[in-house]
């Protein structure tokens, strides 16, 4: 009997290791610098995520998700894509990697304060920073898959851009307060970035 129960807790100690150095070897395959560790399968080249299938918090493939995403800070740079820009993109293709169809996905993006200058398109851009407009593309990318991107008309004008100069692609809102507010008196959940 005592030669059993050794036998048993010694197949149970190498189970363990093994499944330890498995697990180990696993996550060494599993870092960010490895290929394929960050994907984009919603939005391809824009808002990098990692797949976390068995990850808390999964969404729920059958609901609707309303959120408006505020915008509020700037690149470090006028050449960078906007990072809340860029998170906009990350919930996108969250979503989308844990199964949920776009067709579920109701996202308003609302540009003000330092994220202003995202809306303008690529000639005022150029000349108020003289470089082209970065955000242009993901913008495009973000409207193709339903997201609105609009900017508050309040910020275009105490930024001293005309409103002629916001890009065809994004939505001239009456202000950021307004956007956020009917927003979410029809049932959005607000995320500030």
């Amino acid at each position: 009997m005592h030669t059993t129960r050794l036998i048993a807790t010694w197949t149970l100690v190498a189970a363990t290791l093994s499944a330890s150095v498995f697990a180990s070897a696993a996550q060494a395959q599993d870092k960010p610098s490895d290929p394929g560790f960050w994907t984009t399968p919603a939005l391809p080249g824009f808002g990098k995520m990692h797949a976390m299938p068995s990850a808390a918090y999964q969404p729920d493939k059958k609901a609707t998700y309303k959120i408006v995403f505020a915008l509020t800070r700037g690149p470090k740079t006028p050449d960078q894509i906007n990072p809340a820009l860029e998170r906009v993109a990350r919930a996108v293709n969250l979503y989308a990697s844990a199964g949920v169809p776009l067709s579920h996905l109701k996202f308003v993006a609302v540009a003000y304060g330092d994220a202003t200058s995202i809306a303008l398109d690529d000639e005022h851009y150029q000349q108020k920073f003289g470089v082209a407009n970065p955000n242009l593309a993901e913008i495009a990318a973000l409207r193709r898959v339903g997201v609105d991107i609009a900017v508050c008309a309040q910020a275009v004008a105490e930024h001293d851009y005309e409103y002629s100069w916001i890009d065809h692609s994004v939505t001239l809102s009456l202000s950021g307060i307004t956007t956020v507010t009917v927003l979410e008196h029809a049932g959005y959940v607000l995320m500030p970035l």
